[in-house]
This record gives structure tokens, C-alpha cells and sequence, in this order.
């Protein structure tokens, strides 16, 4: 039996994402990113969110999994030019 959005509470929610972002990070690893961690995945999808806020859950899943090394690398270059901590 599957689980919706609606039947899911803040929890479970936020340990989904973090799950995925986990996943995303270790492939990011794989390719050479050494130092890539779950929250580096979470900051860099959720970025684009800050104006719109948090999109459906599909996209969000679409969104983290589909993410290329190169956008990630573009937007950790351009948070380090911002002076932002990672």
C-alpha cells in the first residue's frame, strides 16, 4: 500500500528528502565529488524554491534525482562567490 503526500506527516516527509538527498550525494561522490553531503544536495534543489516555495512532491523527487553534477558544481561556485558557507 502506498503512502500520498497527504497521509505522510512532517517526519516521515523530511526523512524521505533526506533519504534521496543521501542517495544523490553518494552519486555525487562516485563521479569525484568526495565532500558532497545530503545537505549540500537539499540546499542546491531547494535554492530555486525560495521565491515560488516548496513545489508537489513528484517534482521535488524529480528535481533531486535528476540533478547533474554540473548544475550542482555551478551552484556550489556560485554560493562560494556569494560568500555563503557551505
Amino acid at each position: 500500500m502506498e503512502s500520498s503526500i497527504e497521509e505522510m506527516d512532517a517526519h516521515e516527509l523530511e526523512k524521505a528528502i533526506e533519504l534521496l538527498c543521501s542517495s544523490k550525494a553518494e552519486e555525487l561522490q562516485l563521479v569525484g565529488y568526495e565532500y558532497v553531503t545530503s545537505k549540500d544536495v537539499w540546499n542546491c534543489v531547494s535554492h530555486k524554491y525560495e521565491k515560488q516555495g516548496i513545489p508537489p512532491l513528484h517534482q521535488l523527487v524529480n528535481d533531486i534525482l535528476s540533478l547533474k553534477a554540473t548544475s550542482f558544481m555551478n551552484y556550489m561556485t556560485v554560493s562560494a562567490y556569494r560568500g555563503s558557507s557551505f
